[in-house]
């Protein structure tokens, strides 16, 4: 075990203070975050992992969809109109299922922001995973912090450009690879790559590659903090979704305040002292350049390095863990309360403590009931009868569609046995990767029969026409009618088709025309 004048002290101060906020258009200062370890941290290794793993090899995936449908198992197939997700085939008719899950991902957002605060920002948005990568390189490339500052603000030599191009030929490398598996969501992944390095492949693709290296280089590697602090849009946000039972990364000054580097010597003049020790390790290891002491701010991502760094020192001067932590306004509010006397005096951390150094039961903690409240269970409700309808959407909806448009000019022809005939735009659309065999018929009109131009079928009420898979049958149909069986000048009917393999039918009604004589 430590004392406070053991604990190493680091020269770190916070770029973007609460205290002394930078104008918007002042010069960027650089931010060299300190590695952490702890369990924080490693949970967002593991989180960095999944995410780019699911990015980089997802395109790589295969999916039996039979002889007449690619295999990839994630595929957004521009070409032919398609979006390809496993099991799941959405035509361009149905975006309402992407619609709806853009719907899901947001009330999700708010959810996840009421509850743990910006666990999004802090674990799993884009800028911050590819952020993680890019100091993975940096840090094994140049060395950790101290070493990263001092090649920074030493002179240029051959060691340092080695160095510094090494790293961002890494960097490029990494943002090169991002573009790229990106194209390959949109074409047959094994395909398409040997079609980019054979420079066979349409000029956008290598435009698209060009402009998401460009923006990745940029954004992961340039400007990393100021994509969140000046760019993103959900800092200002979050403010509307956060009450005081959500969870967010909090300085406990009731229990750190007053701070000292020399607590023995503080202690011994008879003056209260916290258990900070002022060694700025939270400071050092955050990616935004912050002092989370300084109180909430718009900056904080709640990556939570700054616990993993905390509690590393905690462990050291055998005192126990949480001098920051995750924890919601009213808690703090609440053990606040009591290190003030309930405001009566400044923080004094004898007040939260037991006579044996313990800390008192009036103290309050974070319990897992304060989730369930009713701004969660409203966005929990709600996202719930977006999510069933959408599954129960996808679980009955029709594979097989008819479309029916009626001639215009002429409406209608007077033939010269007097019967009248209406022509038909009649569209089949076989939305399953197989082909079918499809069976037309009429419902009502009475008296009347239907001929399909191109097929060599006597004129019935019913004929079958075989469809391609994931493809539209357009028909011309004609549809005539004695003249002694017109009851009126416009009459309906129905077009039904059914599949005779699966059962699935569809129905469209359309109308007759004839000459108002005929009635």
């Amino acid at each position: 075990m430590l004392d406070n004048t053991q604990i190493e002290r680091l020269e770190a101060e916070a770029v973007n203070s609460a205290k002394v906020r930078q104008p918007l258009y002042a010069p960027r200062k650089k931010i060299f975050p300190k590695r952490a370890s702890g369990s924080f941290r490693r949970f967002k290794w593991l989180v960095m992992a999944i995410t780019l793993g699911i990015y980089y090899l997802t395109p790589w995936l295969r999916w039996d969809r039979g002889p007449f449908a690619p295999d990839q198992a994630v595929l957004i197939d521009l070409a032919n109109r398609r979006f390809y997700f496993f099991f799941i085939e959405i035509w361009p008719q149905e975006f309402y299922y992407v619609a709806g899950l853009l719907v899901m991902a947001g009330i999700g957002l708010f959810l996840i922001t009421s509850t743990v605060g910006r666990a999004w920002c802090g674990y799993t948005c884009p800028q911050t995973v590819w952020v993680d990568l890019f100091l993975v390189v940096e840090r094994a490339i140049e060395g950790d912090r101290n070493a990263r500052m001092k090649l920074d603000a030493g002179p240029w030599t051959a060691r340092k450009l080695v160095l510094r191009v090494s790293k961002h030929a890494i960097w490029l490398a990494i943002a090169a690879a991002t573009g790229g598996a990106w194209i390959f969501y949109f074409a047959d992944a094994p395909t398409l790559i040997g079609e980019v390095f054979a420079g066979t492949v349409a000029p956008v693709a290598y435009i698209t590659i060009g402009v998401l290296t460009a923006t990745t280089y940029t954004f992961g590697g340039l400007m990393r903090e100021q994509v969140c602090t000046y760019m993103c849009p959900w800092p200002r946000i979050q403010a509307a979704m956060l009450d005081e039972n959500s969870l967010t990364v909090t300085y406990n000054d009731w229990r750190g305040e007053p701070r000292s580097r020399h607590a023995k010597k503080v202690q011994a003049a008879g003056q209260p002292v916290g258990d900070c020790v002022d060694c700025n390790a939270c400071v050092a290891v955050c990616p935004m350049g912050i002092d989370i002491r300084d109180g909430q701010q718009l900056e904080c991502i709640t990556c939570a390095l700054c616990i993993d760094a905390c509690d590393s020192v905690m462990d050291k001067l055998g005192k126990e863990r949480g001098l920051i932590s995750y924890a919601t306004l009213s808690d703090y509010n609440a053990n606040m309360a009591v290190a003030t006397a309930g405001g009566s005096c400044s923080v004094n951390p004898s007040l939260v403590r037991t006579d044996g150094g313990a800390f008192s039961d009036r103290l309050a903690h974070f319990h897992i009931r304060k989730i369930f409240r009713p701004r969660t269970f409203i966005y929990m409700g709600a996202w719930s009868a977006v999510g069933i309808a959408l599954l129960y959407s996808l679980l009955t909806r029709d594979r097989l569609e008819l479309n029916v448009l009626h001639d215009r000019n002429p409406q209608f022809v007077t033939l010269s046995d007097g019967s009248i005939r209406n022509g038909y735009t009649v569209k089949l659309l076989n939305m399953i990767p197989e082909p079918r065999t499809i069976v037309v018929t009429m419902q009502g009109l009475r008296g009347a029969e239907m001929s399909v131009v191109g097929i060599d079928l006597p004129a019935d009420r019913s004929f079958a026409v075989a469809v391609e898979p994931d493809r539209l049958k357009m028909l011309k149909v004609f549809v005539r009618q004695p003249a002694d069986q017109v009851g009126s000048a416009i009459q309906t009917f129905k077009f039904r088709v059914e599949d005779k393999a699966s059962f699935e039918t569809d129905e469209y009604t359309a109308t007759f025309n004839a000459p108002e004589i005929a009635r």
